[in-house]
């Protein structure tokens, strides 16, 4: 099945995806400074919200990072006070983080940071949950057939 090519750029769904991310992470970073951390940093404090004491491993694969580039920022978030990582009883290699006093302190922001990304974005409700909806499909998507190409 053949599928014509974008002309230019701007009508690639890639080039406007990667746009977005970094338009999305420099938004955050007004809303972020005052806390001190980064877009990162509170993505990963989000899950930890969600589900605390996560394994590093799980986090990587949730933020669809690599373990060795999701460590230094934990270690940062841990030097600023908000997790504390703990090795596992079973497996000394697994490296489990858990969320300080300080670190849970910090959600109650939380609510007021995306009412301001739900404000800057000018649109419905309905339509950012759409294209929430979409983003997600074509993550998955694309995951699926780099798990295809691989084997």
């Amino acid at each position: 099945m053949s599928h014509p090519l974008p002309e230019y750029a701007d009508d690639m769904f890639c080039f406007a995806t990667y746009n977005a991310a970094h338009v999305i992470n420099r938004a955050y970073t007004p809303l972020l400074k005052p806390l001190g951390l980064t877009y990162p940093q509170y993505i990963t404090l989000t899950l930890l919200w969600e589900t605390d004491g996560q394994s590093v491993g799980q986090l990587a694969k949730q933020l669809m990072m690599e373990s060795s580039t999701l460590t230094p920022l934990i270690k940062r978030l841990e030097s600023l006070g908000h997790v504390s990582r703990h090795r596992g009883l079973r497996d000394e290699r697994q490296v489990f983080v858990r969320l300080t006093q300080s670190g849970r302190e910090l959600k109650h922001h939380a609510a007021d940071i995306t009412a301001c990304m739900i404000a800057g974005t000018g649109m419905k409700i309905g339509d950012l949950q759409s294209l929430v909806f979409g983003l997600r499909k074509l993550t998955q998507n694309l995951v699926a057939a780099q798990d295809t190409k691989s084997k």
